[in-house]
């Protein structure tokens, strides 16, 4: 049997990096996380440390801005999986380069888990979300290291609590009587929860996903808006009240608001009004 390869995970005590954490973890590969120091400290952090020592995930010391952590962290590893968020999607040109310093790392998987940037139709400010994911694509390409990239769409957690409303409450709940919906509800949508993280850990030691797009997109997770309108009735027994914003009005919404309205409006638009690209 096949060692599993020790993977670094960087990022991996934020929103999807520690799913991606216990899923390689559980999948039986040497699991290391990037930690600062005042991390661990962390009080509001404590439940995600204390599920990973229960998980027997080890913890290195570093910061994305510290080179030298860096390339120490990753001289004992084999892959290294990138979930930053969107405010550091720029700190991976810091990881690249560690990662072409060390020189041995067969696989690197940047922080994408979402559309596919080369492809997704949107605006701005979405617009300029995917294009910096874009450019860490076009950095590792010239780099030479080898990747995998993870398209698996958008991150079900995020919308479908809300059932995809502009201004969800707090915490996010589903509407019982009117739901807004942008566009005509008609494009396909696909969605993805945490299971992706374990087709990701999956994809590293798989020859067929070296230097390629992997594409998570179960058959059963793709809907338009008008159906998961109707799961949801079905769902209460009861029939809302559809209020439909049209394209021209999503995008007016979009430039007169700001931030993080206007970014989630320019997520729903890209999603559920231009829809997947479905192939």
């Amino acid at each position: 049997m096949a060692t599993k390869s020790k993977i670094l995970i960087v990022g991996g005590t934020g929103y999807v990096g520690k799913f991606m954490v216990e899923a390689s973890a559980k999948a039986g590969h040497p699991t290391y996380v990037l930690v600062r120091d005042s991390t661990l400290s962390n009080h509001s952090k404590s439940h995600i440390i204390n599920n990973f020592k229960s998980l027997g995930v080890y913890f290195i010391s570093g910061d994305l801005h510290d080179h030298e952590s860096l390339v120490k962290a990753i001289k004992d590893v084999e892959v290294v999986i990138s979930t930053v968020g969107h405010n550091q999607l720029a700190d991976q040109y810091t990881l690249i380069s560690a990662i072409k310093e060390v020189g041995h790392v067969k696989r690197f998987l940047p922080s994408e888990f979402g559309n596919d940037v080369d492809r997704v139709r949107s605006v701005e400010p979405a617009k300029s979300a995917y294009a910096a994911k874009a450019q860490i694509r076009r950095a590792l390409e010239a780099s030479g290291i080898p990747y995998t990239i993870v398209s698996s769409n958008f991150f079900a957690d995020w919308f479908l609590s809300s059932l995809v409303q502009p201004q969800p409450p707090t915490p996010p709940i589903p509407p019982r009587d009117n739901v807004v919906i942008i566009g005509d509800g008609n494009p396909k949508a696909i969605s993805t929860r945490k299971r992706h993280c374990t087709y990701t850990i999956r994809a590293v030691d798989d020859p067929r996903t070296l230097n390629k797009i992997l594409y998570v997109r179960p058959p059963k997770n793709i809907y338009s808006f008008n159906d998961l309108v109707t799961l949801w009735e079905n769902k209460i027994g009861k029939t809302l009240h559809n209020y439909y914003v049209p394209e021209d009005q999503v995008l007016k919404n979009i430039s007169v608001t700001e931030y993080p309205l206007n970014m989630r409006l320019s997520l729903y638009h890209s999603v559920f009004v231009k829809g997947a690209y479905l192939f």
